[in-house]
Order: C-alpha cells, then sequence, then structure tokens
C-alpha cells in the first residue's frame, strides 16, 4: 500500500493533507530519513513527527469508560470517542465499540477496525462472559444468586428467559454478577426483578481480559495475546 494511502486510511489526515504532510518532512522513518510518497517501507520502520504509527488495521483498544459518557458517535454530550486519539474517528475501516456500556455505567470497553473479530467476540454463540461489579440501593436478601443461576427469570417485557448467571456477594450491598449475554440493561434490570436497584455499575473484565489497572478515562491497544484472552475463563 503507498504511503498516502497508509496514513490517510490511519485517520492522519486526507489524502490531500498528507501528501502535504510528507512535503514538510513530517514522514520520516526509523532512523529520521525523509521519506517520500512514493518510497517503500514497513509499517513499524514509519514515523510521523517523530513517533511510531498507529496500529494498522486489526486495531483492539481496551478503554476505562468513566461515567457520563455515551457509546455513540453522534448522541449530543460527552462521547467515548471523545477520549481516544482525533485521527481515530478518521481510520478506515472504521473503529467500531464491541458491544456498549450506557452512559451511568464505567469500566472495561473495548473497539476494533476488525468486523470479523467484532461479531466474534458479541455473538450469541461465544458466550463470552461479561464481569459486572454492582453497588446496590438495599441489602441482599441472599436468594439471589440461586434465581440468577436458575435459568428461569424472566425480565420484563420480555418472552425468553435469562441464562443462567452467576451472582459473588461482596457485601451486603454489593456484588459481582456475571453473564454471557447482553440484553439492554441487564444488570441493572436483574436486581430490579428482585426488588433491588442499582446505585453504581462497573464492567471489571470481558472473558479472561481486565482492566489491570489502567486509569479510568484512559485507553491502550491491546496485544494478540491480550485479545486472545477474551474468550478465555475469567481469571
Amino acid at each position: 500500500m503507498k504511503l498516502v494511502r497508509l496514513l490517510a486510511n490511519l485517520g492522519y489526515g486526507s489524502r490531500k493533507q498528507v501528501a502535504m504532510m510528507f512535503r514538510e518532512g513530517r514522514v520520516t522513518d526509523a532512523s529520521g530519513e525523509v521519506l517520500y510518497a512514493d518510497d517503500k517501507v514497513d509499517h513499524a520502520d514509519v514515523r510521523f513527527d517523530g513517533e511510531p504509527l498507529d496500529p494498522p488495521q486489526g486495531l483492539v483498544l481496551m478503554l476505562h469508560k468513566p461515567i457520563g459518557y455515551t457509546c455513540s458517535r453522534k448522541d449530543v454530550g460527552r462521547l467515548v470517542y471523545d477520549l481516544l486519539p482525533p485521527r481515530f474517528a478518521l481510520r478506515q475501516p472504521v473503529l467500531s465499540t464491541v458491544g456498549r456500556l450506557d452512559r451511568d455505567t464505567s469500566g472495561l470497553m473495548m473497539f476494533t477496525d476488525d468486523g470479523g473479530l467484532l461479531h466474534r467476540i458479541i455473538s450469541p454463540r461465544a458466550s463470552v462472559a461479561k464481569i459486572y461489579e454492582a453497588e446496590l440501593g438495599g441489602d441482599l436478601r441472599g436468594d439471589e444468586a440461586a434465581i440468577f443461576a436458575s435459568g428461569s427469570l424472566m425480565l420484563d417485557g420480555e418472552t425468553d428467559p435469562l441464562e443462567p448467571a452467576t451472582l459473588e456477594v461482596l457485601g451486603p450491598r454489593s456484588a459481582r454478577l456475571t453473564l454471557t449475554e447482553g440484553r439492554y440493561h441487564q444488570v441493572r434490570r436483574m436486581f430490579a426483578a428482585v426488588g433491588n436497584h442499582v446505585q453504581a455499575l462497573r464492567r471489571v473484565a470481558v472473558g479472561g481480559l481486565s482492566l489491570d489497572g489502567l486509569p479510568s478515562g484512559e485507553w491502550r491497544a491491546l496485544s494478540h495475546a491480550e485479545v486472545e484472552r477474551v474468550f478465555s475463563p475469567p481469571r
């Protein structure tokens, strides 16, 4: 792929803008030698303003989403894409969220430009575990774990019961819940179904991939090995 097209696809600018960047000497190799648009150089050896290029297609990011951000490109207000470099919004193929967290839920989110991987993760057939920690408005009754694990709990407005879910009690009003599906506001609706309500909710892991100390509002690219953890049992 020509370098102009490569940088444009990575979101550094339009092809016209990237061509100008080459003329300005902003694109170099790893040793600092200025590159030209028709040079043939490996992705890993290209530098833009002295920095390595963003990863090529197949990029997977992990974000620690704060409360108050919406998983959308177009909604009014604060969007999760605002937490990423602006050029990521211009990448081709498009960088999409892997599932969603609602505005009032914090925690682990993923993004990718790999459509096949995205569908592999969110497909119901994959049964990828999502682990949440919830702070509740009322004390746990003691029968919630059995109800959630039964595979018979029905949410209001739905005709199919939930898949079995695992509840671990963390305190009188706190719990960790592991799901293998992702229905609309599922965790909040599950606790509502047993007479409680969620005051704070955070997703702490997807499969075997956890936040691992990533600060709120920060992101990082994932390695292939880290992506594969998504399909492993929770740690």
